[in-house]
């Protein structure tokens, strides 16, 4: 018996296998199929997916063998295979050939006197195994037949490409969780730090106005004072948006069913201490099942915005209401003095504003809207106002979800 050599580039070819991250990987029907069908097109007893490792050849997949998961590398016909990746490497009859004549896979089960196999060649162009097919008795493939197994051989790598891919997105995904859930228990930390030094110098600020406000009388700085009173009150506004951004984004979703109507209703009354808004809700009489924090803080960020900047006698809003099967869709309108279309992507980013900080507007409260709307599988827009009404006119839609404790009691 000849052990194959061992290849020159081995240890490339083996930290190459191991980012597929396949071997003792459970069995999968893609790969099953493709020996079945190798068996099938070379008429042979038995196929195989083999991949080599170090001191073992794998099966990933059996067609034709049972019981079977491994063989010791020095025996095994595949080893010879990756020697050349871009041959077939085919024994017609190993009785006759010097290198398996007295192979233990040749003269004991499984009887291999036919192989041919095709090997597995990554992105790099590495030979990780082969695609083989085997019989118990002399054989000659056709022309066809070899470029069958070559062409099923790449579906092979197909498979492991896109298992490799789906690793790698895996292990981003995770890796990016980790880093969001990092950067908001940071912010959450840092900001509820930053309350009690910022409460403080607010109270100091208020007993210098009630109580020592005639020392500053003529000097200007009573107008620093109240300059300094401001900027107070829209730091503590940042620090509670950023606390609120925080723990929308973090928060597991708790899914419920409730009134449209009320639920604004409930909204507008306790926003509008100065009877300042009109919302008409009469067609809004409905139920839906969503999360009902979720679309509290969507529309009570809207809602304050439409108060906060109104320039009419009152805050006209409108929201109109449409579902289907997979969806609830929103659109939200107000008469105020609306948004520029070159605006329409940028007011969702953070801390972006059009205004002054004057208004306490601190460009989180847009971006808190847009994460609630993507937690909750939609999206969220601006576009203009039909008949070039003045105001702003945002759009999104949630997905719906199954209320499972309702289909149980069905």
């Amino acid at each position: 018996m000849e052990i194959a050599r061992i290849p020159q580039n081995e240890q490339e070819r083996l930290d190459v296998l191991k980012s597929y991250n396949i071997l003792d990987s459970l069995p999968e029907d893609e790969y099953d199929a493709i020996t079945k069908i190798a068996s099938s097109i070379c008429n042979t007893s038995i196929a195989l997916v083999s991949i080599i490792d170090k001191n073992r050849q794998w099966f990933k997949s059996t067609h034709g063998i049972e019981g079977v998961t491994e063989t010791p590398r020095d025996v095994a016909f595949c080893s010879h295979a990756i020697l050349d990746p871009n041959e077939l490497f085919i024994i017609n009859d190993a009785t006759k050939d010097k290198r398996f004549f007295d192979n233990p896979l040749t003269i004991n089960e499984p009887n291999v006197i036919f192989y041919a196999g095709a090997p597995l060649n990554s992105s790099e162009g590495v030979p990780l195994g082969t695609l083989c097919v085997i019989d118990n008795k002399p054989k000659i493939l056709t022309d066809n037949q070899k470029d069958s197994l070559k062409l099923l051989s790449k579906q092979v790598v197909v498979l492991l490409e896109l298992r490799k891919k789906n690793k790698e997105l895996s292990t981003s995904n995770s890796e990016v969780k980790k880093l969001n859930d990092q950067l908001n228990s940071f912010a959450y930390r840092l900001t509820h730090d930053l309350k009690s030094p910022i409460n403080g110098v607010s109270f100091l600020l208020d007993v210098l106005k009630e109580d020592h406000i005639a020392l500053f009388k003529n000097t200007g700085a009573e107008e620093y004072i109240g300059l300094i009173s401001d900027r107070v009150v829209y730091i503590n506004t940042l620090i509670n948006e950023i606390l609120n951004y925080s723990k929308v984004t973090s928060e597991n979703i708790v899914f419920e069913h409730f009134n449209l109507k009320l639920f604004l209703d409930s909204i507008i009354t306790n926003i509008d201490f100065e009877n300042k808004i009109f919302l008409d809700t009469s067609h809004l009489n409905l139920n839906v099942f969503t999360s009902k924090i979720g679309l509290l803080q969507v529309f009570q960020n809207l809602i304050s915005n439409s108060r906060k900047f109104f320039d009419e006698e009152k805050s006209i809003i409108t929201v109109s209401f449409k579902e289907d099967v997979e969806s609830y869709y929103f659109i939200y309108e107000d008469n105020g003095p609306g948004i520029e279309e070159k605006y329409f992507k940028k007011v969702f980013e953070m801390f972006e504003t059009l205004g002054s900080t004057n208004d306490n507007n601190t460009g989180i409260g847009l971006s808190t809207v847009q994460s609630i709307v993507k937690r909750l599988g939609g999206n969220v827009g601006l576009k203009k106002r039909e008949n070039n009404k003045k105001g702003v006119c945002f759009y999104f839609n949630i997905s719906k979800k199954e209320d499972k404790l309702s289909i149980c009691k069905d």
